[in-house]
């Protein structure tokens, strides 16, 4: 009898409890999100640190379309500022950390870059003991060749390659690599504006390895680029949503998590594993050596390690979680997309980048730079102004000159300041920049709808010095 009526109070004062005192273990951030309460998440509180994280575009929930704004409730848990910035590849990120133009806490690399910065020393080993979600991350995704001891990285998100198209402007899907070498497509594709990703499309059309493994197989491939070069509207990286969501090209290559987006925008646009196979990439979060704020930086790790906060990210970027717990949760549409979660078939076919020599390396940044330059009829110019020579709103373009040959500015541009006049459309042109630009990658830059245009974070490249020869003589 006794035990019966401990049962009944028991049960009683349950139903009674308010329901925070039942959801024990837990800390209510916001209304959408919980973190685990075994950890101390305020021990940074009224110290005044900052954080430096540097991570890809369109990469983590923001609050946008009602999603979780996760680094403003990192910080109201936290009391820690983010100093939050991005980049658009691999390549540009690890330039910005290699020439020590700033100082980063937390960076998201791929892959083969995370194995080219352990290499050089340029991460900070992990401390555990500060990351204990790290038991969410799926056996299968930990010690990657990349990192086989997972000394320095914790997996963010996962993703395949593949190809988004316009279902109204092609008249057949595409369904290999080998068709965006296709000129029925001419004027209307989007390649990688980056070297690992754009070679992996050339070394999957020629049948070779993604991953070369001497100078002349860095050629071959960048031979079947060139090639291709003619063909292409526009190399882009994040400049792929405006142009695929707005009908401006009817095939592109890109991340499948970038896809569900897309196609979330234009119900138009749908999505292709090539047959020859997709490249799988593992983004991973690591803390560069030079970092001053280590375990603030293992708390911001943790922290996007809480089931709650992968949810969030993984509905807002579409991008494959390597977190079971996470995947649970999940709205039903992605949780079975077959783009978020490729079937065993496609899977089978997938590859992995895996770390270049130098030697390789150093080749394939030189042929990349030159297939980039390549122009059958000679290069042209593409002048542009920003600041107070805005035309309308829009970035105005006002000369192109064509056939001035390759030798005059390098790969990049040259600069006038002050464009002092009238101006153009009755606006003054005052206080204005002129960039004179060369190749596709000048000319998406100096895109004529003005909508994406460079950062600190993404510099432009010096001129050479016959460039600024070039310039000097105008200038005069």
């Amino acid at each position: 009898m006794k035990r019966f009526v401990i049962l009944l109070l028991t049960a009683v004062l349950a139903l009674t409890m308010p329901l925070s005192a039942l959801a024990a273990g837990q800390i209510e951030v916001t209304e959408d999100i919980s973190v685990s309460d075994d950890y101390d998440w305020t021990r940074f509180k009224g110290q005044n640190v900052t954080l430096n994280v540097y991570n890809w575009g369109e990469y983590i929930s923001n609050g946008s379309d009602d999603s979780v704004d996760v680094v403003a409730a990192f910080e109201k848990l936290t009391g820690i500022k983010v100093n939050y910035t991005t980049f658009d590849s691999n390549e540009s990120l690890y330039a910005k950390l290699k020439s020590g133009a700033a100082n980063y806490d937390v960076i998201i690399p791929s892959d083969y870059m995370v194995a080219k910065m352990i290499s050089e020393g340029m991460l900070m080993p992990l401390d555990y003991s500060n990351i204990p979600n790290f038991q969410n991350i799926d056996e299968e995704y930990r010690n990657g060749d990349y990192d086989p001891e997972n000394a320095y990285t914790v997996p963010y998100t996962l993703c395949t390659t593949g190809i988004i198209y316009n279902t109204k402007m092609v008249d057949e899907a595409p369904t290999s690599w080998a068709d965006l070498w296709d000129e029925k497509y001419a004027g209307n594709i989007l390649m990688f504006n980056n070297s690992r990703d754009a070679y992996a499309i050339g070394a999957f059309k020629s049948g070779s390895s993604v991953n070369p493994q001497t100078t002349e197989d860095v050629d071959a491939v960048v031979d079947e680029l060139k090639a291709q070069k003619p063909l292409v509207q526009a190399y882009v990286m994040d400049e792929i949503f405006d142009k695929m969501i707005g009908s401006e090209a009817a095939v592109g290559v890109y991340y499948s998590g970038d896809a569900i987006t897309m196609i979330d925008d234009n119900p138009d646009l749908a999505w292709v594993f090539p047959e020859e196979g997709s490249v799988l990439s593992v983004d991973s979060m690591c803390i560069p050596a030079t970092s001053e704020h280590e375990e603030a930086a293992e708390m911001f790790i943790n922290f996007m390690c809480e089931p709650d906060i992968g949810k969030a990210n993984a509905e807002y970027i579409g991008y494959t979680t390597p977190m079971e717990s996470v995947r649970e949760i999940l709205d039903e549409d992605l949780a079975d997309s077959e783009i978020a979660f490729p079937p065993e078939e496609v899977e089978a076919k997938e590859k992995v980048f895996t770390a270049l020599s130098d030697e390789v390396n150093n080749e394939l940044d030189v042929k990349w730079s030159e297939m980039k330059s390549y122009n059958e009829g000679g290069s042209g110019y593409l002048f542009r102004t920003l600041g107070g020579g805005s035309f309308g709103g829009k970035a105005f373009v006002f000369g192109l000159l064509g056939g001035l040959g390759r030798s005059l500015t390098g790969s990049a541009g040259c600069f006038f300041f002050g464009c002092a006049g009238g101006g153009l459309a009755g606006r003054s042109c005052f206080g204005g920049l002129l960039l004179v630009f060369r190749d596709d990658e000048r000319r998406r830059d100096a895109d004529a709808h003005g909508q994406r245009q460079r950062t600190e974070d993404q510099p432009y490249d010096e001129p050479s010095a016959a460039g600024h020869a070039w310039c000097s003589r105008l200038a005069r």
